[in-house]
């Protein structure tokens, strides 16, 4: 049987979504209770692969198992939550058709970064607090160039199990909105490079305060290596991102 899950968890304590053999995951951890409530091996995959620290609030993945019991969607969701650990929590629980696979069937997948611009006493641990005063219509003009077909070369780590990806993204949308305290960058991609969102953020939040121009931005859209800006260094902290939707045709 095949079932699609729409997932929400805090990151904080996990080393990302993606199993790993000596680190706590939140695919390990659903691993873990699924195989534990159904008796026999599961085969699990995410939608995005959240890096550490980084939560979603609308994860999607496929787990599919063989069980002697025939569960309702509702009774496998209900009893799932009952043993995963109280910062993953699965939203929906859906059968999906054999061949559904939540990775490679998303045609779009959305991020969002919140940054607030005030101290919290309750939301350090899903934001990034900017002490500084921003220009936030310099913000908004620069993530708004990010929409459209571009090589993102300088927003990117080179990912290790992927060595040979290509730099080139389609961004099909792109905005900043204001809800004071928060400023919450939006970005939506049919995929996104390792550390893309967090470097572009970063950036943008340089260029907020007054720190490089609008045309120090512009040459690393336009992927010109020898800007002799340290990007990496700027990469913004996990916290405040999150993998907010994924989408399917």
């Amino acid at each position: 049987m095949t079932w699609k899950l729409t997932l929400e968890y805090d990151g904080t304590r996990y080393r990302g979504w993606q199993e790993q053999s000596n680190a706590r995951t939140v695919a390990g951890a659903i691993r873990q209770a699924a195989e534990a409530l159904l008796g026999s091996r599961v085969e699990l995959q995410g939608a995005g692969r959240t890096d550490a620290g980084v939560h979603a609030a609308g994860q999607v993945a496929h787990l599919r198992a063989a069980s002697p019991r025939r569960w309702t969607a509702s009774a496998l969701r209900d009893a799932l939550n009952d043993r995963l650990p109280a910062d993953i929590a699965v939203l929906a629980l859906e059968p999906a058709p054999a061949r559904f696979h939540a990775r490679h069937d998303a045609v779009a997948r959305t991020y969002v970064y919140q940054i607030a611009t005030r101290k919290s006493a309750f939301s350090k641990r899903y934001v990034w607090w900017i002490k500084e005063p921003l220009d936030v219509t310099a913000m908004t003009r620069a993530v708004e160039r990010l929409r459209g077909r571009h090589d993102f070369s300088c927003f990117r780590a080179v990912d290790p199990s992927k060595p040979d990806e290509s730099p080139i993204v389609v961004v099909h949308a792109a905005t900043v909105e204001q809800d004071d305290p928060l400023l919450l960058i939006r970005l939506e991609a049919s995929h996104f490079l390792w550390r893309m969102v967090r470097r572009i953020v970063g950036v943008v939040v340089k260029l907020g305060r007054g720190e490089i121009a609008g045309q120090d931005f512009d040459r690393l859209l336009a992927a010109q290596a020898d800007t002799g800006l340290d990007v990496a260094a700027w990469t913004a902290p996990a916290s405040g991102l999150f993998l907010e939707s994924v989408t399917y045709r």
